[in-house]
């Protein structure tokens, strides 16, 4: 079965760093899509960052994270890096790794990771 592991999250302060990193694995057609939700208590679940093969050169990026975050896809590896920044209050969530499997054009999610950050 398909499977998104994340990994990285965790507390941080006010302007500090955090990478999150999801692994993939169990697709025999790989991943047309890798990327990250993020959804705050209360609020929808909102994407983050999304690499595709058609965006491999400009991933979609949330305006409120973009020039901040960085995601960073390897499809050989299947996996997919967000390289967060000058972390917020604001960018306080759980993060899920989302997947668009090939092919299948099937939707996969990981287990989510909390991202605190401190004010």
């Amino acid at each position: 079965q398909v499977q998104l592991v994340e990994s990285g999250g965790g507390s941080v302060p006010f302007g500090g760093s955090l990478r999150l990193s999801c692994a993939a694995s169990g697709s025999a057609f790989g991943f047309y899509g890798l990327g990250w939700y993020r959804q705050a208590p209360g609020s929808q679940r909102e994407l983050v960052a999304l690499s595709t093969d058609t965006s491999r050169f400009m991933p979609k990026y949330a305006d409120s994270v973009r020039g901040r975050f960085t995601i960073s896809k390897d499809n050989a590896k299947n996996t997919v890096d967000l390289h967060m920044t000058r972390l917020k209050p604001e960018d306080t969530a759980v993060y899920y790794c989302y997947g668009d499997e090939a092919v299948t054009r099937t939707d996969y999610w990981g287990q989510g990771t909390q991202v605190t950050v401190s004010s």
